[in-house]
């Protein structure tokens, strides 16, 4: 079995991960070297890109003007850079792109959240999703295209895994949404289409990109993960400042099982037992999504046994309460009752854990939490009363 090493700086012990948990126990998940795709600039370090320079004959320092125009003024195509010499972009444009994908369509709600379905090289398609707030702007990258961890709530997982995304391809979501804005995009949340501890490389790589290339807070990043045991282990080892967010569900693993069949690998005392040690190495709380869905895991006595399952463990972090949004499912899920999140929550704060319930964006135009798709679809319409009152 092929192993690679994982990070490009980390304290402690230096994981080493077998090949296969980058694709989930898979061989046959392609790379993006296997689509045919023509590399894009967007993706590489300042130094990378001073190399890229060296190697079409132009002194070293025209890389740090590629990196500018591309990461501080979000360039997409080579006739952007004025500063750049014509023979130069010439010489680049034989073997390079600047931006992964093109736009292919945009959806915009009432409350301004706007959907990207953003088109790459080969044909995949994915979606990205612009979050603007009254004190800040976010945005919600994808890391895969599809994803393999078959979430029963979940529109994405309906479409299954094509591939992974390449660290460039994350990053330029960030990129053409930044460009698009009037407003400066200041947070970042890997919660968008995939699992981005199954493409572990890439999001890391991508991570430090938005750190040390964009400028984007590290704190102000999150990654969202279903409970990918060696990917949390290995994170909390890649001394990176981010939140870690552990999409729980349930609180135990029968349940959990039924919303997650991909949760047969890994058992929730696993997933905790990582957990606690990513707080430990990092000293960084944890935030434990939790969606609610009517009748099946949004009872006073399912709120106790979470509340019980993380004191067990003294784990520290909030949880966030996310009522379910409307995907077409065979189970027939549908959103909790107003008085029913409010009781959960009620009874989380009881036993002392910290509750909050997200702000509904975007469910109008299918960019909600679970909605994301492949495909350009027309999104069902969803009526005022079916979407609760806007908590933070």
């Amino acid at each position: 079995m092929n192993e690679i090493r994982v990070g490009a700086k980390n304290k402690g012990t230096r994981p080493v991960l077998p090949r296969v948990f980058l694709s989930y126990g898979r061989d046959d998940v392609p790379n993006v070297g296997e689509c045919g795709i023509v590399q894009s600039l967007i993706g590489m370090t300042t130094e990378e890109l001073q190399s890229v320079a060296v190697e079409v004959g132009q002194p070293a320092y025209r890389g740090k003007q590629l990196a500018t125009w591309i990461y501080g003024r979000c360039a997409s195509d080579f006739a952007q850079m004025t500063d750049v010499p014509k023979a130069m972009k010439e010489r680049l444009a034989e073997n390079y792109v600047v931006t992964p994908f093109s736009v292919v369509h945009r959806d915009t709600a009432p409350d301004g959240t706007m959907k990207y379905l953003l088109k790459m090289q080969d044909g995949q398609t994915i979606e990205s999703v612009y979050l603007p707030y009254s004190e800040r702007v976010s945005v919600c990258l994808s890391s895969q295209v599809g994803c393999a961890a078959g979430c029963t709530f979940c529109a994405t997982a309906q479409g299954g895994l094509s591939r992974h995304l390449t660290a460039g391809e994350i990053v330029g979501q960030f990129l053409t949404l930044q460009g698009e804005s009037e407003r400066r995009i200041s947070h970042a949340v890997y919660m968008g289409m995939g699992e981005p501890l199954w493409n572990y490389e890439n999001t890391i790589k991508s991570l430090r990109l938005l750190g040390s290339e964009v400028g984007v807070s590290l704190r102000n990043l999150t990654v969202s993960t279903v409970g990918v045991v060696p990917g949390i282990r290995a994170l909390s080892r890649e001394d990176l400042p981010i939140t870690l967010a552990l999409s729980l569900h349930a609180p135990n693993d029968e349940l959990r099982a039924r919303l997650i069949p991909t949760a047969r690998k890994w058992k929730l005392d696993e997933i905790l037992d990582a957990c606690e040690e990513y707080a430990e190495v990092t000293k960084r709380n944890l935030t434990f999504e939790y969606l609610m869905i009517g009748g099946l895991n949004d009872s006073p006595e399912h709120a106790r046994e979470l509340a019980s399952l993380l004191r067990a463990r003294k784990l520290p972090g909030n949880v966030n309460l996310i009522p379910f949004n409307y995907v077409m499912t065979s189970q027939g899920y549908t959103r909790p009752e107003p008085d029913a999140v409010q009781r959960f929550r009620l009874e989380l704060e009881k036993h002392g854990r910290t509750a909050t319930q997200r702000m509904t964006r975007g469910h109008a135009i299918s960019a909600a939490c679970g909605q994301l798709k492949r495909l350009l679809t027309t999104p069902k319409k969803i009526e005022a009363h079916e979407i609760l009152p806007l908590v933070r």
